[in-house]
């Protein structure tokens, strides 16, 4: 009896539709990363995308638990002396609740070519509109 090995051929994907309201943020982020990254079918392979499509719906709407919102900060650098810019949650939270989410599951999946081709099947929105209506997504619930 051989083991049997997915290709990138053969491999199915699905697409998937998660409300993101009242979810809290760093465990929306690891659910949706492991979709991602396909560990949640039989077939997982480290080094192929056996992931699916996720499609986030209602970012602007995710919660997080205790200070976070004022206590968690985002840094940036323009690669000048002194260009040293930090932002807080609730401040990214009212300018760009898309980022936020994109940030968050991006950090949860491998830094690597691999990860870059697993990121570009997350497609965030801030309200509950989404333009992927063509590819029948089903609600996925965690």
């Amino acid at each position: 009896m051989k083991t049997y090995m997915p290709s990138a051929k053969t491999i199915e994907r699905k697409w998937y539709v998660v409300d993101a309201t009242d979810k809290t943020l760093g465990r929306l982020a690891s659910e949706v990363a492991n979709v991602l990254a396909g560990k949640n079918k039989p077939i997982y392979t480290p080094f192929l995308d056996c992931g699916d499509y996720v499609i986030i719906i209602n970012a602007d709407k995710v919660k997080v638990t205790g200070k976070k919102l004022d206590q968690k900060i985002y840094f940036r650098h323009s690669d000048y002396v002194g260009g040293s810019r930090f932002t807080t949650l609730r401040e990214a939270m009212q300018k760009k609740p898309v980022w936020v989410v994109e940030h968050a599951v991006r950090g949860m999946l491998p830094s690597s070519k691999l990860g870059d081709q697993m990121y570009t099947k997350l497609h965030v929105y801030a309200g509950a509109e989404h333009n992927h209506a063509a590819q029948k997504p089903e609600v996925l619930d965690f």
